[in-house]
């Protein structure tokens, strides 16, 4: 049941960017075709839940124990940037066509905030479930990260078929481009506040 809470309040109640505006950059900057963020999505939660395992273990093994806590920050930040250098790398030879449509936006994956954002947040806040509050265990923080993650490829993946489908109206002159997409993305945040009774 912990599972499936974890899951509901992070994809939908607490989504990262419509609820936490974290990841504002990429969510606007690839958005523009389905395709493009459907790609960007795949990315994003394998760089996420990579990253918080690794991160997780760093925290518990090397800077908990050596009392280098101070160091949190530095240390996720090189751990985020070399596992974007391998999702490039893969991706290049996997998928040249995806590696070019998301050109800037990949590498900008190491600045997300989202990612860092996560990966501080499951190893120093604590959650409470029922009525004890606690540090997430291995497991629950990998199911943090995947919610959250899927959370951001949903919000990413609906507002660029919002933002498609708006290309082929005519909207009006003062609010083509980023105008009407901040609008759309403000009314998509006001549609996710009514996941807030769910947990």
């Amino acid at each position: 049941m912990k599972i499936i809470i974890i899951l509901i309040s992070t994809i939908f109640v607490n989504n990262v960017i419509l609820a936490q505006f974290l990841g504002i950059c990429p969510f606007l900057g690839t958005s523009k075709k389905t395709s493009t963020a459907v790609g960007m999505g795949a990315a994003v939660i394998f760089v996420l839940v990579l990253a918080t395992l690794v991160t997780y273990l760093l925290n518990k093994y090397l800077l908990v124990p050596n009392g280098l806590q101070f160091l949190q920050t530095i240390a996720f930040i090189l751990v985020i940037a070399a596992l974007v250098q391998m999702v490039e790398i893969i991706l290049k030879k996997i998928s040249p066509s995806l590696y070019t449509a998301l050109g800037v936006f990949l590498p900008l994956i190491t600045t997300n905030c989202c990612v860092l954002g996560v990966a501080i947040t499951v190893v120093t806040k604590q959650f409470t479930f029922g009525e004890a509050a606690h540090m997430l265990n291995l497991g629950e923080a990998i199911i943090y990260a995947a919610g959250i993650a899927i959370g951001f490829a949903v919000a990413l993946i609906i507002f660029s078929g919002i933002r498609e489908h708006i290309d082929l109206m005519e909207a009006p002159e003062g609010t083509k481009g980023t105008p009407i997409a901040l609008i759309t993305a403000g009314i998509l945040a006001m549609a996710f506040m009514g996941f807030g009774g769910l947990v």
